[in-house]
Formats: C-alpha cells, sequence, structure tokens
C-alpha cells in the first residue's frame, strides 16, 4: 500500500549548543513525519537502536502506532531502558506527525482534541548570583509569567559540589525571591538530583512553609522508598519524572502519591502513546502534569500537543523566553515551529505537529562522541550526580 514505511532516517545534528537526534519517517507516497531523542549525550547508542528497529518497521502501516509501539518494545528480551525508551519516543512522534499530515488535522486532535487553546510556559532564571535570578523573576512576573524556576547556588558552574554550603546558600536565596516577588507567582527549584534524603530535608526545613511551590528532582529516583522517606520530612510539593522511561517507572511516584508534579519527558519516555497512559494515570491521583522540554523545535511541538490535550496539564518547561536564550530554536533549520506569545504556546491547529525543518541547514555534530553532561565532584573527591 502506498502509505507503507519505506524509510527510517535518524540525523545527527547540531542545534544551538547541543548535539540532536533526529528521526525523519518516511512513506512509500512521500509522506514523512519528524521525530527527536531525548537520551542527549548518548545520541550513538540511540542511532543504533532505531537501526535495529527499523527492519520491523519497513512497510508497516503508519497509522496502527500503538501496535507499533507494543511490537517494537516487545521485540527484545531485554525490554525497556532509557536507550529502547528515547529511540520508541522519537519514532512515536514521527508516526503520530505523520499521521496527522495524512489525516489533515494536528496531532492533538489525535490525542482527543484541545482542552485548552493555549499552552502555559514555565521559565528558568540565571543559575546566580541571586541578585541577578531575583531580578529575572521580577521581569517575567512584569511580563504575564506566572511559574518559574530558580537555580541553587554552585548550579552547573563549579567541578566540585558542596551539598551542604549550597543548601544553605540556596535557602537564603529561595526566603530572599518570595520575600521580593510575593506570594502570587509560582517559584520552583531544580536541585538536578543533586541530593541526599538528609540532605533535601535539611534544605526544606531551612525555609519558612510557602517559600518554594515546587522542588524539581531533589534526589534520584531510582528508589521510590527514599521518596517515601523524604516525603514524611517535608510538606514541600515534589516535581519529578523527566528521567522516567515507562509507565511502570512512573507507577509507584503515582499510585503512592509521592510526587505532585510528573516531568515526563516526551522524547524520553516513549512518546505520546506512553505519555497519555501516564497522563490518565495522573489524573486518577490528581496530579499535573509539567512536561520536561529541553532539546529541540520537534520536543517542544509534541510536548504542545500533548499539553493541549491532556486535562491535568500545568505548565510546560521553555527554552526561549525573555532571560533565556538558548537557542534551541535555530530558526533557519526549523522554518516551521511552535512559537511562544507572551508567556505560552499557541494550540498549533496545521497538520501534523506543526514542525518544518530545512534539511539543507543541519550542522553534523563537531564530534558527537565529545558532548556530555558535567562530570561533578564532591569537596573529598568523590562522584556527585550533574
Amino acid at each position: 500500500m502506498s502509505r507503507a514505511i519505506a524509510e527510517v532516517r535518524p540525523i545527527h545534528a547540531r542545534v544551538g549548543k547541543r548535539n540532536q537526534l533526529l528521526l525523519k519517517i518516511t512513506l512509500e507516497d512521500g509522506t514523512y513525519g519528524w521525530g527527536e531523542s531525548g537520551l542527549t549525550g548518548r545520541e550513538l547508542a540511540v542511532d543504533g537502536m532505531i537501526k535495529h528497529l527499523t527492519p520491523i518497521l519497513l512497510g508497516q502501516d503508519p497509522f496502527r502506532i500503538a501496535r507499533i509501539w507494543q511490537e517494537l518494545y516487545r521485540s527484545q528480551y531485554n525490554e525497556g531502558g532509557s536507550v529502547i525508551a528515547s529511540a520508541l519516543s522519537a519514532i512515536d512522534i514521527a508516526l503520530h506527525d505523520i499521521k496527522g499530515k495524512c489525516l489533515g488535522v494536528p496531532v492533538h486532535e489525535l490525542l482527543g482534541g484541545a482542552q485548552r487553546h493555549s499552552v502555559p510556559g514555565f521559565a528558568s532564571t540565571a543559575r546566580e548570583p541571586d541578585a541577578v535570578m531575583i531580578e529575572e523573576a521580577k521581569r517575567l512576573v512584569a511580563e504575564g509569567w506566572q511559574c518559574f524556576r530558580l537555580s541553587p547556588a554552585q548550579h552547573y558552574t563549579k567541578d566540585v559540589f558542596d551539598a551542604r554550603a549550597s543548601i544553605a546558600e540556596t535557602a537564603k536565596w529561595m526566603v530572599r525571591a518570595r520575600e521580593e516577588l510575593g506570594p502570587e507567582p509560582m517559584i520552583g527549584l531544580d536541585y538536578h538530583h543533586r541530593l541526599s534524603v538528609a540532605e533535601a530535608a535539611m534544605f526544606c526545613q531551612m525555609m519558612p512553609p510557602g517559600t518554594l511551590d515546587f522542588l524539581e528532582e531533589p534526589i534520584r529516583n531510582e528508589t521510590p522508598a527514599a521518596y517515601a522517606a523524604l516525603r514524611a520530612q517535608t510538606a514541600v510539593n515534589f516535581a519529578i519524572g523527566e528521567e522516567f522511561t515507562s509507565k511502570w517507572q512512573a507507577l509507584p511516584y503515582v499510585e503512592q502519591d509521592l510526587a505532585q508534579f510528573i516531568r515526563i519527558d516526551l522524547c524520553l519516555v516513549g512518546g505520546f502513546t506512553e505519555a497519555m497512559k501516564i497522563a490518565g494515570w495522573c489524573e486518577a491521583h490528581y496530579v499535573d502534569i509539567m512536561p520536561h522540554n529541553p532539546l529541540g523545535p520537534i520536543c517542544t511541538a509534541a510536548s504542545v500537543h500533548f499539553g493541549a490535550a491532556i486535562a491535568n496539564f500545568a505548565y510546560l518547561e521553555c527554552r526561549d523566553t525573555p532571560v533565556e536564550a538558548c537557542g534551541f530554536d535555530v530558526p533557519e533549520v526549523f522554518v516551521e515551529q511552535c512559537r511562544l506569545e507572551g508567556a505560552a504556546y499557541p494550540v498549533p491547529q496545521g497538520p501534523g505537529l506543526g514542525v518544518e525543518v530545512d534539511e539543507s541547514k543541519l550542522l553534523p555534530p563537531a564530534p558527537i562522541e565529545s558532548v556530555g553532561a558535567p562530570r561533578l565532584r564532591r569537596p573529598d573527591g568523590g562522584v556527585a550526580n550533574w
């Protein structure tokens, strides 16, 4: 049949300041869709997985997205994990783009239709010092932003992370921020899973109630019982899940009420197919969705369609805000993409994702293996989480 999958092509590209792994799936009739992988810094592994899965995809009906997802996921004995999930994500997003284009409808129509006319975003301020962060937050408030994320002391800028020094200084910053910004804006903080349970509890206990509206990724998520222990020591809302790679990984955090905001990444969790299941599960537990969105315009577009279609949506992470210049949108490459209007993305109405790529402008990374996360250490020389 003319709409069978004819080509699956992963594309390594330099998008702004980072490597990206894009995916283009083309049908026999020439219709194509775009996807994106979320495993930043490990693109070669995902590229290899996509190539493993390509023989299964070729010749398939692209409209059977849910069945394709199951076949790809269960086609190996060792199921799951970030490499497989990232490959599945890119494929799933591209297939939704194709189906929307073939039917002449935006992707959110394939997900049940839009429940809102715009998708509100949240911004991230400067990493330090505190005076700069607070001034940027004031600017955001003046320009209509209702939610933003501040950063802890010694965040990203040094290769040594001293947890105790950081939490003591950051607690003072957060108290000052709330005093100067008032009670109206929603203020979060990302600790990037860099603390232990004890450190995270001490940090929360250093601040008056109501200082933070959410604390993002204070500890790693491998052990739900650790979050349960932390929950018993603080009432601060947790926003976690950007590393989740399946509904099974999200399960204990939702069912045990360990998080108030789930931060799934459409390009890592398994695409729309898996994200919609998690969103419905969260709705039943009165947990809101606050998607992780650190990549390029394909990830943003997918997140906007997803955010439009679910009931329990909170805010979408943005990377092109009045106080950020991450350079991930690259308009000369992504000639059509979702754009902020004020502090929100209007819900797209065109077919598919609404992203078009000028492939002639894609730049190869140089070299792809060299790009990765910072490698942090503790003051005593031990390894710290990034």
